[in-house]
């Protein structure tokens, strides 16, 4: 039990510093150099690490068996106005992160599939379990579209330009609260769209691996 949960732990760590190395990365390649200059792109996980949101946090919701585990990294710094594509820019970065987490689900769960085919023991399949369930549920949970996810980010572009100024003022009077604003939101929805969300969750990882989660 033990060795489980350091090995998930240290999968939800490395998943989300790929999530954030992905939004340098994809800033980095549409012109704004920020993240790179800074550091942000490497693979040092010292760089990225938060030590509430990537350690604490986790360790205390996966102890406490809170039935709910997440948690996140230092925000890569970019600026907007640096990207060749404005327009559709902030959206690309905001995706990168949650791209990235649904690329290793799929990694990860296409192995689970034909485990057989590649002579892979239970205990790896167990593992890899884990490490597509947390990774679905980065990539969804991320893409709800409230300040500070990445999904506040991704939808703008789609909006109706009037509608678009109406949801940017939201996003801005939101940030204002900082970290008290992401924890009564993160509250919220425990409460009340906990279920739902592990739903669609377990869904996607069935779809993705063909098997059950635990």
């Amino acid at each position: 039990m033990e060795f489980t949960a350091i090995v998930i732990i240290v999968a939800l760590i490395i998943s989300i510093i790929l999530h954030e190395m992905a939004h340098g990365y994809m800033a980095d390649w549409l012109g704004d150099p920020t993240a790179r200059l800074q550091g942000r792109l490497s693979p040092n996980p010292l760089v990225h690490i938060d030590l509430l949101g990537s350690v604490i946090v986790p360790a205390l919701l996966f102890f406490s068996n809170a039935g709910i585990l997440f948690g996140w990294a230092k925000p890569v710094p970019y600026n907007p106005y640096n990207l060749r594509d404005q327009k559709w820019g902030e959206a690309k970065v905001a995706f990168a992160g949650p791209a990235v987490n649904i690329a290793i689900a799929l990694l990860f769960g296409m192995m689970i599939r034909f485990s057989e085919v590649l002579s892979l023991n239970s205990a790896f399949i167990e593992l890899s379990s884990y490490v597509v369930y947390i990774n679905i549920l980065l990539a969804f949970f991320n893409m709800i579209p409230i300040p500070p996810l990445d999904g506040s980010k991704i939808i703008q572009p789609f909006l109706p330009l009037s509608l678009m100024m109406k949801y940017r003022s939201f996003v801005h009077s939101f940030e204002r609260w900082g970290l008290i604003g992401t924890f009564i939101f993160i509250f919220i929805f425990i409460n009340l769209f906990w279920a739902p969300f592990a739903k669609l969750v377990s869904s996607a990882f069935i779809l993705i691996t063909g098997i059950s989660f635990f």
